[in-house]
């Protein structure tokens, strides 16, 4: 009985199904129906009818344990129909075919659901988990206007080492984006860290400068006190970004991170970093020296930041995803847009397989002034 309900609230929770899908849910049935046309209107020597197993059989990888037995049933009924035209069909030996692999097939259709059903429920924790490390971000800060893009390399996975935050600040419109080396639940705890201490940091500190220091220490400490086996420590990639309250200027401090692009009147520009600044939990080992490049950010201007799973997707020659030249090709399209485009861009160049996590951010500025601060600051 708790299999059959079980199978119920998973039949009525199944999203809408594509045509081609709904036409294999019914490949059961037309296996069915094909057989037993094949039974009646062909010579009896042939027996079509001892495939007639084939069909709970094949309902078990599908449907639920009560249509699958109810197929079973009808399977069998459809036998001893055809035994009173046919009556040397070997009836009972089929029969008792028919009866076995239903049994097995309700069985096999059972298994399937309860993992469906654990499936399921990891999927709704992951789900969960996933809007607290990547909570949805503004649409708007301010006189910024924001989006965001998060696809998973697996398409059954919903988090992974990417990560990005976006908060108003007494500073400024503040801004993260990073990836940390490695994958599974290590990577996930090393980007929780980060964006907790961010959420932090990102209103107490003065300067991003501040903020990075204070990433670093959260990112070794969590390295010291969750070593991940195929690792002896943890590094990320980040970017920080900060808009002043009257705009005109964006703050970057890129350590080690895939440099933005900003769009500014059709031209766009990668923003390589005047000096490179180490990766977080590297500083002990190459230098805690960060330096904050300072660009302008006019009313209109769109900037993208985004992990190297979008720079690094590859064609099925190898050949990296020429993220400057696409960005070059665009209009004056809303963030959403931009990353709409940009979604569809990476999936038809990469033929559909993602080989890495993405995460993308897309901004827009509409403040009213404009300043055309560029410089350096140490």
């Amino acid at each position: 009985m708790h299999f059959v309900i079980m199978s119920a609230r998973l039949w009525r929770r199944r999203p809408a199904y594509s045509g081609r899908w709904e036409a294999a849910r019914l490949s059961p049935l037309i296996l069915t129906a094909v057989i037993a046309g094949l039974a009646f209107s062909t010579p009896r020597e042939i027996a079509f009818s001892r495939l007639l197993p084939a069909a709970p059989a094949l309902a078990a990888a599908m449907w639920p344990v009560l249509p699958t037995i109810l197929l079973g049933a009808f399977c069998l009924l459809l036998m001893i129909v055809l035994s009173f035209f046919y009556t040397d069909l070997g009836t009972q030996y089929t029969a008792a075919a028919i009866v076995a692999v239903t049994l097995a097939a309700a069985y096999g259709s059972h298994v399937r659901l309860q993992r469906e059903e654990m499936i399921f429920q990891i999927r709704l924790v992951a789900d969960a988990a996933q809007k607290v490390l990547l909570r949805p971000l503004p649409r708007r800060i301010e006189g910024v206007e924001i989006e965001s893009l998060y696809l998973a390399a697996q398409e059954q996975a919903r988090i992974g080492g990417d990560f990005y935050e976006a908060i108003g600040t007494p500073h400024g419109v503040r801004l993260l984006i990073g990836d940390v080396r490695g994958k599974g639940l290590s990577a996930v705890g090393a980007a929780s860290a980060v964006i907790s201490c961010f959420r932090e940091a990102a209103y107490d500190e003065p300067d991003l400068q501040g903020v990075i220091h204070r990433l670093e220490t959260a990112v070794t400490r969590h390295s010291a006190a969750f070593p991940a086996q195929d690792q002896p420590e943890h590094f990320a990639t980040a970017l920080l970004a900060e808009i002043p309250h009257d705009g005109g200027c964006v703050r970057l401090l890129n350590c080690g991170h895939p440099p933005p692009l900003i769009a500014h009147h059709g031209k766009v520009r990668v923003l390589v970093p005047t000096i490179a600044s180490p990766p977080l939990n590297l500083a002990a080992l190459i230098g805690d020296r960060y330096w904050v490049d300072v660009v302008a950010f006019a009313p209109g201007d769109q900037l993208l930041l985004y992990t190297d799973g979008v720079s690094e997707a590859r064609d099925h020659a190898g050949e990296f995803f020429p993220l400057p030249d696409w960005m070059r090709r665009q209009g004056l399209e809303q963030p959403r847009e931009l990353l709409d485009q940009l979604h569809r861009a990476l999936l038809q160049h990469s033929g559909g397989r993602l080989d890495d996590d993405i995460a993308a951010l897309a901004l827009r500025s509409s403040h009213a002034q404009d300043r055309g601060t560029v410089g350096i600051e140490g």
